[in-house]
Parts: structure tokens; sequence; C-alpha cells
């Protein structure tokens, strides 16, 4: 997990989707992802943690359900969210937290 704290004690804020390959409603996520990143460039780091490869980050972070994206930035989690959201509303909540 030493990887993980180093890339979200960064000071550019790091989303971190929490998801599993069995999930629906991840799958339903990764366009919405890529059209975030697409849209907020270098301003953002996302990175998808597998929970069941994972187990121990997602035990953790306490993840009961998924997806559960969670913003970091300097190692402090910013905001937390389970379940399929919108990229607008994503890009808004993402850019209240950048600088």
């Amino acid at each position: 997990m030493t990887a993980f704290q180093d890339i979200i004690s960064d000071k550019t804020p790091v989303l971190v989707d929490f998801a599993a390959e069995w999930c629906q409603p991840c799958k339903t996520m990764a366009p919405i992802l890529k059209e975030v990143a697409g849209q907020l460039g270098e301003k953002i780091r996302i990175i998808k943690v597998d929970v069941d490869r994972n187990q121990q980050a997602a035990a953790h972070y306490e993840i009961r359900g998924v997806p559960t994206l969670i913003l970091f930035r300097e190692g402090k989690l910013l905001w937390r969210q389970s379940g399929v959201i919108p990229a607008s509303q994503l890009i808004g909540i993402i850019q209240s937290f950048i600088k």
C-alpha cells in the first residue's frame, strides 16, 4: 500500500475509482471517468483500484460498495461517493477542490 500512499499524497488531486471486474455499474463509470479525464487533463489524476485484488486498500478505506470514488490531495480525503455519477456533476465536484 506504500505506492498507493505515494500516489494520493501528490499535490495534484487524485480520484480513486474503487471498482470490481464483475460490477456492472463500475463498467458504466469507465467511459464517464474517461470523459472527466479528457476535460480536466493534467488538473487531475484518475486511478482504478480493483477491490478484489487490493483488499487491504478497500478495507482501509471501508469500501462497502462499488463503484466508490474518493478524491484525495496531499494524502487528505476531500470527497467520497458510492454509485454512478454523471460526468458533468463529477467535473463540478472535482473543480470545486482544484485551486
